[in-house]
């Protein structure tokens, strides 16, 4: 089904919220943006190696979620997973130094930029659809334990949909009852192609793919803060009763191409400029200023010192060593 925000009044969200938790939203926003712009400056200096996949453009979605449900529960997310693992506790430093390759890296240099890991982050996964089951076994793991204060939360893309997996994921949490939450951030695009070149259902999908599999869907503006909040309390509260599976949707955009090395040719110059419109850190700023909860001078601060944070951690990881060739078989499982 699709949902709409009941509280949509933004006074009264922001009165709902409490001024400071969405004053720690957009500077979590903020942090997002700017590890992603000094990240994707350090890729292109070849500093960083590998693939790069920006969530520029997306943060509403992941900032909110964390504030609604918390951190304890069980995530996984697709290959483009800097951002939760900053919302999760990892430090712009230990993840910036992973993406340099370097022995101080979230998971000692070894994981680059699609694999980041925090105590209750299971980890970021290159595989299209390749983490849908693993969400499906945290949350099967839950139900077992009768942790009822605890969820499982699997972030996609769309493009995950047409995955084996997806159905396969989808099918068992609901026929076991598992507390499992997907979220299918829906950008438009898998890597190059439009959504509506790939799938036979390229809106609601949420709402098509959960009626199949007998569970609730819901559907929201992924690039409006508020709505994702409001929409994500009357999810938790659903799960948590009933101990299901739900499927959700979010609308958004993303502001760069696929991977850094794509240059996106497939949007015109008219069409970028128009998705940049929908910004949701410009949205939320201008919500909190017109309601006089931040002013112009207090915006500057903030998004200085996020950027600073940022700058301060590309130095930290170019002063750290090398991983050693001695360890390269440490931590490493074979059955």
């Amino acid at each position: 089904m699709a949902y709409m925000s009941k509280k949509d009044d933004v006074p009264e969200m922001i009165s709902h919220i409490g001024k400071e938790k969405v004053l720690e939203a957009l500077s979590s926003m903020l942090q997002i943006r700017h590890f992603e712009i000094r990240g994707e400056a350090a890729y292109s200096h070849g500093q960083v190696g590998g693939f790069y996949h920006s969530y520029s453009g997306q943060e509403a979605i992941q900032t909110s979620f964390i504030q609604v449900f918390g951190k304890k529960n069980w995530f996984v997310a697709s290959y483009r997973c800097h951002a939760l693992a900053l919302l999760l506790g990892a430090t712009p430093n230990e993840l910036m130094a992973e993406l340099y390759g370097r022995s101080t890296g979230n998971a000692k240099g070894r994981g680059g930029s699609m694999h980041l890991y925090t105590d209750r982050m299971l980890g970021g996964f290159a595989i299209v659809g390749g983490h849908l089951p693993i969400a499906t076994g945290a949350a099967f793991s839950i139900k077992y334990l009768k942790k009822k204060d605890e969820v499982a939360v699997c972030f996609l893309g769309e493009g995950a949909v047409a995955q084996g997996a997806f159905h396969e994921a989808l099918n068992l949490a609901s026929l076991w009852d598992l507390p499992v939450i997907f979220v299918i951030e829906n950008n438009q695009w898998g890597m190059g192609t439009h959504a509506s070149r790939a799938l036979c259902f390229s809106e609601a999908i949420a709402e098509k793919q959960a009626s199949s599999y007998n569970m609730k869907s819901y559907t929201l503006d992924g690039m409006d803060y508020f709505k994702c909040y409001s929409g994500f309390e009357t999810i938790r509260k659903d799960v948590l009763s009933t101990s299901r599976p739900v499927l959700v949707e979010c609308i958004c955009e993303r502001f760069k191409g696929h991977s850094i090395s794509d240059p996106a040719l497939y949007r015109s110059k008219d069409e970028l400029r128009s998705i940049m419109e929908k910004d949701p850190i410009t949205r939320l700023t201008y919500h909190l200023q017109q309601n006089k909860v931040l002013t112009e001078e207090e915006f500057k601060k903030m998004d200085k010192e996020a950027k600073q944070t940022v700058i301060e951690a590309m130095a930290y990881a170019e002063k750290s060593p090398w991983p050693s060739p001695a360890t390269l078989e440490e931590d490493v499982y074979a059955p």
